[in-house]
């Protein structure tokens, strides 16, 4: 770890607090110098970091950089010590954690962007990811699982992010089938799950769950086509640090349940958040939308339609939207 990340790691664990520069000089073992250049570089970077004569020097509670020193302090002890690589900007997240994976990346593997240049969301559309406001992640796993049920992993995943919002803030989350998280009918998350697959065994090697979260996207700020549709977690007036602690939190349930994905307790959830359950809905079938009513959701996170002639059908993966009547 540099003098920075150290510096950075204390800055964090004592955040609102003064720390004399000579202390930590003597924590680190370093010069002053060292940790003068270290605290203005992490300035240069965007953290919001006091300094005043004969107190030293503090990270301000408003500071909200995205950083693995940030994340860890919020992580559950079992979780602590995953590889966590933070960027400045990427083009996508998904797309440096496959090549992780490549490279042997573990369960666990997390990769986090302030900025995606080129971040996707299902069927190849783009998600809008603008600096230093949101949350874009990718966590690598490694479940026991086959095709047919990976589904599970997107609707475990949701829910993790519903109940990591649900800790930091008043708002209620709800779930779109199968990846979208909406607050107040605007869409605030996405979730795009990619599998590596062992197709000799048809079973998944490698899953990467990709979420895409605005905290504090002002509304502005969205391209005009997504103003409407579009959300964020905090509204534009809000200013506190929430991102390194939500992040933390989504991981700590995202790893958590994965390691009782087969006891599926958290398909109640879903189903509670369900924002589709028990309306009348449109899905896309060879690229025409087809009139149905969402019933339920299977064991396996499939959405259970039933159709005019009284059929039903499982959904496994697909779009769907909701049927406004007039």
């Amino acid at each position: 770890m540099t003098v920075k990340n150290e510096v950075l790691h204390i800055l964090e664990e004592n955040k609102g607090k003064n720390i004399s520069g000579q202390e930590l000089a003597n924590i680190l073992c370093v010069s002053r110098t060292a940790i003068w250049k270290a605290i203005k570089s992490l300035q240069q970077e965007g953290y919001l970091i006091n300094a005043a004569s004969n107190k030293g020097y503090s990270l301000s509670y408003t500071s909200d950089v995205i950083s693995s020193e940030g994340i860890r302090l919020f992580l559950c002890e079992k979780f602590k010590n995953i590889p966590i690589s933070v960027y400045k900007s990427l083009s996508s997240t998904n797309t440096e954690a496959k090549a992780e994976i490549i490279q042997k990346g573990i369960h666990g593997t997390v990769v986090i962007s302030e900025e995606q240049t080129n971040g996707r969301g299902r069927f190849g559309r783009k998600f809008f990811s603008p600096p230093n406001t949101g949350i874009y992640m990718s966590i690598i796993l490694k479940p026991n699982l086959n095709i047919s049920n990976s589904v599970l992993i997107t609707t475990a995943a949701a829910v993790a992010v519903c109940l990591a919002i649900d800790k930091f803030t008043e708002k209620k989350p709800q779930i779109k089938w199968v990846n979208d998280i909406y607050i107040e009918n605007k869409k605030i998350c996405g979730i795009l799950t990619e599998a590596v697959t062992d197709f000799e065994s048809g079973t998944i090697d490698s899953i990467v769950i990709g979420i895409g979260l605005n905290v504090k996207t002002e509304n502005k700020t969205f391209p005009n086509e997504l103003q409407e549709i579009a959300g964020s977690i905090l509204q534009d007036n809000d200013n506190f640090a929430i991102r390194n602690k939500l992040t933390a939190e989504i991981i700590n349930n995202v790893l958590s349940t994965c390691e009782k994905l087969e006891e599926k307790k958290f398909l109640k959830i879903y189903k509670e958040r369900s924002m589709i359950l028990g309306e009348n809905i449109f899905y896309k079938k060879n690229n025409k939308w087809i009139e149905g009513y969402a019933q339920d959701i299977d064991e396996n996170g499939g959405l259970i339609v039933s159709q005019n002639d009284g059929q039903q059908i499982i959904l496994k993966s697909g779009e769907v939207s909701i049927r406004k009547t007039k």
